[in-house]
């Protein structure tokens, strides 16, 4: 599978990326075997960048992760992980945690300091029980973000000069302030929520352009918009940004896949191809949940997508006329 540099750095990626979230347990309970047998169909079919998070099942998704990586060569991957919240362990009095399907062992605190950005990083290192952590973004950080640009930022560049990470970064689905990050830090990489997709272009707004000029590379996250893209065909109770979707969404969706199915693509194949396109996109990372979601994706993945469906795509006015496909 292609790699792909980060910036200026010498950090590279794969061009799909597993994402841990769905290890978490993410909507449902997810065990330890199915988790290993996801992780290891990713590794075998040759992804190999893994992004991951305290948050994604307060340190479950962590921890799933490592167990397979700690064994692999670590110059073989790339791993990375975030920053904001420190996990502070409770009693969880028969609770489940409020967004992720496992026990509330712990609780969140948002933290940016550059103490709780170190104290994050070592209780990573120790949950995955690796020795370095490749790439490290700010997570989640829209209603925080002047702490994260105040703090958390400079921290990061601190550990990235002290050679404790090799690319540092910012994961959210704001553009617009991830634009204001590119343009007031020295970061590497930003790694954007469902805002370059095929039914949201908004990055091309002002974030895209930005990332090609200063050289910072883009990771496309929720390429699936979390589930309206997900299947050759919308279905009821279809997802756009984890909520149901709305009535001209879902016509939208539909007209795509019109066009996909006169050219033997389906609507997943051509979510998943559109981000690379844009010379600013390193990757995409996919959340992954099972060995059949790996071998799913990475059939989708590998599809050749004709030239001509995309001239149909705007013949239809189905695309932005600012978006390089080609």
């Amino acid at each position: 599978m292609r790699r792909n540099r980060l910036g200026k750095t010498d950090v590279h990626v794969t061009e799909l990326g597993f994402g841990g979230g769905p290890l978490g347990g993410l909507f449902a309970p997810l065990d330890d075997e199915t988790a290993a047998g996801a992780l290891e169909a990713a590794w075998d079919s040759g992804i190999r960048y893994f992004d991951t998070s305290p948050h994604y099942g307060i340190g479950h998704s962590e921890r799933r992760t490592g167990a397979l990586l700690r064994d692999r060569p670590r110059d073989e991957f790339t791993l990375s992980t975030k920053v904001g919240r420190l996990l502070v362990p409770q009693d969880p009095a028969g609770r489940m945690d409020e967004s992720f399907a496992v026990p509330a062992t712990h609780r969140r605190v948002w933290d940016f300091t550059r103490d709780g950005v170190r104290r994050s990083v070592e209780d990573s290192l120790e949950r995955m029980g690796v020795n370095r952590i490749d790439v490290l973004f700010l997570h989640d950080a829209e209603e925080h973000f002047e702490d994260a640009l105040r703090d958390g930022y400079p921290a990061l560049a601190e550990l990235r000069a002290q050679g404790v990470v090799g690319a540092i970064g910012a994961g959210m689905y704001h553009p617009g302030k991830l634009a204001r990050l590119v343009r007031e830090s020295d970061v590497d990489v930003v790694m954007l929520s469902g805002r370059y997709t095929l039914l949201d272009h908004s990055a091309l707004d002002d974030l895209l352009p930005l990332c090609t000029d200063r050289g910072v590379s883009v990771l496309a996250a929720s390429v699936f918009n979390s589930g309206l893209l997900a299947t050759a065909r919308p279905t009821e109770g279809s997802t756009f940004d984890y909520a149901p979707a709305a009535p001209p969404l879902l016509r939208r969706a539909h007209r795509i896949a019109d066009v996909c199915e006169a050219h033997g693509v389906t609507l997943p194949e051509l979510a998943m191809a559109f981000p690379l396109r844009h010379p600013a996109v390193a990757g995409i990372v996919v959340g992954m949940r099972t060995a059949e979601e790996v071998r799913g994706n990475i059939a989708a993945f590998d599809a050749e997508i004709p030239p001509g469906l995309w001239d149909d795509l705007r013949g239809e006015g189905l695309l932005d006329e600012r978006a390089p496909v080609k």
